[in-house]
Protein backbone atom coordinates (compact mmCIF):
# COMPACT_ATOMS: atom_id res chain seq x y z
CA UNK A 1 0.00 0.00 0.00
CA UNK A 2 1.68 3.54 -0.99
CA UNK A 3 1.65 5.54 2.21
CA UNK A 4 3.32 8.72 0.60
CA UNK A 5 6.34 10.46 -1.75
CA UNK A 6 9.81 11.07 -1.29
CA UNK A 7 10.66 14.79 -1.85
CA UNK A 8 12.04 12.68 -5.31
CA UNK A 9 8.30 12.29 -6.15
CA UNK A 10 8.91 8.36 -5.67
CA UNK A 11 6.60 6.31 -3.92
CA UNK A 12 7.64 4.70 -0.57
CA UNK A 13 6.34 1.54 0.07
CA UNK A 14 5.31 0.63 3.68
CA UNK A 15 4.11 -2.47 4.61
CA UNK A 16 0.63 -2.93 6.17
CA UNK A 17 0.63 -6.68 8.73
CA UNK A 18 -1.82 -8.29 6.21
CA UNK A 19 0.85 -7.52 3.56
CA UNK A 20 3.70 -9.72 5.03
CA UNK A 21 4.67 -12.40 3.15
CA UNK A 22 2.90 -15.79 3.92
CA UNK A 23 4.88 -18.67 4.39
CA UNK A 24 5.27 -21.44 1.43
CA UNK A 25 4.49 -25.26 2.27
CA UNK A 26 8.58 -26.37 3.58
CA UNK A 27 9.42 -23.15 3.69
CA UNK A 28 12.29 -22.66 6.46
CA UNK A 29 12.16 -26.38 7.19
CA UNK A 30 15.86 -27.12 6.84
CA UNK A 31 17.57 -27.90 9.89
CA UNK A 32 20.82 -25.90 8.21
CA UNK A 33 18.60 -22.82 8.83
CA UNK A 34 19.03 -23.14 12.44
CA UNK A 35 22.78 -23.86 12.16
CA UNK A 36 23.16 -20.26 14.31
CA UNK A 37 20.56 -21.01 17.02
CA UNK A 38 21.59 -24.86 17.42
CA UNK A 39 25.27 -23.65 17.57
CA UNK A 40 23.78 -20.80 20.37
CA UNK A 41 22.24 -23.42 22.55
CA UNK A 42 25.23 -26.13 22.88
CA UNK A 43 27.61 -23.35 23.50
CA UNK A 44 25.59 -22.02 26.30
CA UNK A 45 25.42 -25.46 27.38
CA UNK A 46 29.00 -25.61 27.17
CA UNK A 47 29.65 -22.45 29.47
CA UNK A 48 27.07 -23.78 32.17
CA UNK A 49 28.74 -26.59 32.68
CA UNK A 50 32.33 -25.59 32.88
CA UNK A 51 30.83 -22.89 35.15
CA UNK A 52 28.88 -25.76 36.84
CA UNK A 53 32.53 -27.32 37.37
CA UNK A 54 33.68 -24.87 38.69
CA UNK A 55 31.18 -24.43 41.74
CA UNK A 56 32.55 -28.20 43.28
CA UNK A 57 31.05 -31.42 43.23
CA UNK A 58 28.33 -30.51 45.41
CA UNK A 59 26.96 -27.61 43.09
CA UNK A 60 23.22 -27.10 43.25
CA UNK A 61 21.64 -27.50 39.87
CA UNK A 62 20.23 -24.96 39.80
CA UNK A 63 23.12 -23.14 39.21
CA UNK A 64 23.48 -25.18 35.56
CA UNK A 65 20.33 -23.63 34.51
CA UNK A 66 20.78 -19.78 35.72
CA UNK A 67 24.68 -19.89 33.80
CA UNK A 68 22.72 -21.56 31.15
CA UNK A 69 19.90 -18.40 30.76
CA UNK A 70 22.27 -15.97 31.27
CA UNK A 71 24.60 -16.65 28.88
CA UNK A 72 21.70 -17.12 26.48
CA UNK A 73 20.28 -14.41 27.23
CA UNK A 74 23.25 -12.29 27.16
CA UNK A 75 24.26 -13.22 23.97
CA UNK A 76 21.17 -13.22 22.18
CA UNK A 77 20.94 -9.46 23.86
CA UNK A 78 24.68 -8.32 22.23
CA UNK A 79 23.41 -10.19 18.82
CA UNK A 80 20.58 -7.71 18.62
CA UNK A 81 22.57 -5.01 19.43
CA UNK A 82 24.90 -5.02 17.12
CA UNK A 83 22.09 -3.65 14.95
CA UNK A 84 19.20 -1.75 16.78
CA UNK A 85 17.37 -0.26 14.25
CA UNK A 86 17.41 -3.85 12.32
CA UNK A 87 16.59 -5.99 14.96
CA UNK A 88 13.63 -3.33 15.76
CA UNK A 89 12.36 -3.81 12.07
CA UNK A 90 12.20 -7.30 12.24
CA UNK A 91 11.08 -7.73 15.70
CA UNK A 92 7.77 -5.37 15.17
CA UNK A 93 6.44 -7.54 12.15
CA UNK A 94 5.51 -10.00 14.86
CA UNK A 95 5.63 -9.21 18.14
CA UNK A 96 2.94 -8.11 20.21
CA UNK A 97 4.18 -5.32 21.87
CA UNK A 98 6.89 -3.87 19.58
CA UNK A 99 4.13 -3.72 16.72
CA UNK A 100 2.53 -0.97 18.25
CA UNK A 101 5.53 0.60 20.13
CA UNK A 102 9.02 0.72 18.41
CA UNK A 103 10.43 1.94 21.68
CA UNK A 104 10.00 -1.50 23.22
CA UNK A 105 11.49 -3.29 20.27
CA UNK A 106 14.51 -0.89 20.81
CA UNK A 107 14.61 -1.64 24.55
CA UNK A 108 14.09 -5.42 24.30
CA UNK A 109 17.46 -6.34 23.92
CA UNK A 110 18.60 -4.35 27.17
CA UNK A 111 15.57 -6.37 28.97
CA UNK A 112 17.27 -9.62 27.92
CA UNK A 113 20.77 -8.10 28.45
CA UNK A 114 19.44 -7.39 32.29
CA UNK A 115 17.92 -10.52 32.40
CA UNK A 116 21.27 -12.53 31.73
CA UNK A 117 22.98 -10.39 33.88
CA UNK A 118 20.87 -11.37 37.11
CA UNK A 119 20.51 -14.62 36.10
CA UNK A 120 24.86 -14.97 36.67
CA UNK A 121 24.69 -12.70 39.46
CA UNK A 122 21.48 -14.69 41.28
CA UNK A 123 20.06 -11.19 42.03
CA UNK A 124 16.67 -11.11 43.03
CA UNK A 125 16.34 -14.78 41.30
CA UNK A 126 12.42 -14.86 42.24
CA UNK A 127 12.07 -11.68 40.58
CA UNK A 128 13.94 -12.78 37.63
CA UNK A 129 12.10 -15.40 37.38
CA UNK A 130 8.66 -13.78 37.12
CA UNK A 131 10.07 -11.01 34.57
CA UNK A 132 11.29 -13.93 32.61
CA UNK A 133 8.47 -15.62 32.20
CA UNK A 134 6.17 -12.33 31.71
CA UNK A 135 8.96 -11.14 28.98
CA UNK A 136 9.12 -14.74 27.12
CA UNK A 137 6.06 -16.04 27.70
CA UNK A 138 4.23 -12.76 26.12
CA UNK A 139 7.15 -13.36 23.27
CA UNK A 140 5.85 -16.35 22.63
CA UNK A 141 2.12 -15.04 21.86
CA UNK A 142 3.56 -13.44 19.04
CA UNK A 143 5.59 -15.92 17.88
CA UNK A 144 2.52 -18.10 17.98
CA UNK A 145 0.08 -15.54 16.19
CA UNK A 146 2.58 -14.98 13.00
CA UNK A 147 2.89 -19.34 13.42
CA UNK A 148 -0.94 -19.43 12.97
CA UNK A 149 -1.14 -16.93 10.23
CA UNK A 150 1.31 -18.15 8.37
CA UNK A 151 3.60 -15.33 7.95
CA UNK A 152 7.21 -16.19 6.30
CA UNK A 153 9.59 -13.92 8.62
CA UNK A 154 12.95 -13.81 9.30
CA UNK A 155 12.86 -14.43 13.42
CA UNK A 156 14.63 -11.38 15.29
CA UNK A 157 15.70 -13.89 18.17
CA UNK A 158 19.28 -13.33 16.72
CA UNK A 159 19.52 -10.16 15.75
CA UNK A 160 19.86 -8.96 11.54
CA UNK A 161 23.16 -10.47 11.42
CA UNK A 162 22.34 -14.35 11.80
CA UNK A 163 19.08 -15.32 9.76
CA UNK A 164 16.86 -17.56 11.01
CA UNK A 165 13.42 -18.48 10.67
CA UNK A 166 10.69 -17.34 12.77
CA UNK A 167 9.20 -21.06 13.38
CA UNK A 168 8.33 -23.54 16.04
CA UNK A 169 12.46 -23.71 16.67
CA UNK A 170 11.83 -19.83 17.99
CA UNK A 171 8.50 -20.83 19.89
CA UNK A 172 10.31 -23.84 21.65
CA UNK A 173 13.40 -21.43 22.14
CA UNK A 174 10.99 -18.63 24.14
CA UNK A 175 9.21 -21.26 26.00
CA UNK A 176 11.88 -23.56 27.04
CA UNK A 177 13.08 -20.74 28.67
CA UNK A 178 9.50 -19.77 30.18
CA UNK A 179 9.54 -23.78 31.91
CA UNK A 180 13.26 -22.99 32.49
CA UNK A 181 12.46 -20.19 35.00
CA UNK A 182 8.95 -21.94 36.12
CA UNK A 183 11.01 -24.87 37.13
CA UNK A 184 13.67 -22.79 38.95
CA UNK A 185 10.86 -20.50 40.80
CA UNK A 186 8.86 -23.80 41.67
CA UNK A 187 12.52 -25.15 43.22
CA UNK A 188 12.69 -21.92 45.50
CA UNK A 189 9.00 -22.01 46.39
CA UNK A 190 8.85 -25.08 47.41
CA UNK A 191 12.21 -24.70 49.60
Amino acid sequence: MIKGKSALGNASMIREPHSLPRRESGGGQSWLNYVPLIALVLVSALVASALKRSYGPDANPAHWMHDFMGFFLVVFALLKLFDLPAFADGFQKYDLLAKHFRAYALVYPFIELTLGLAYFSFWRPTTVYLATVIVLGFGALGVVRALWRGLDLECACMGSILKVPLSTVALTEDLGMVAMALAMWWRVRSS
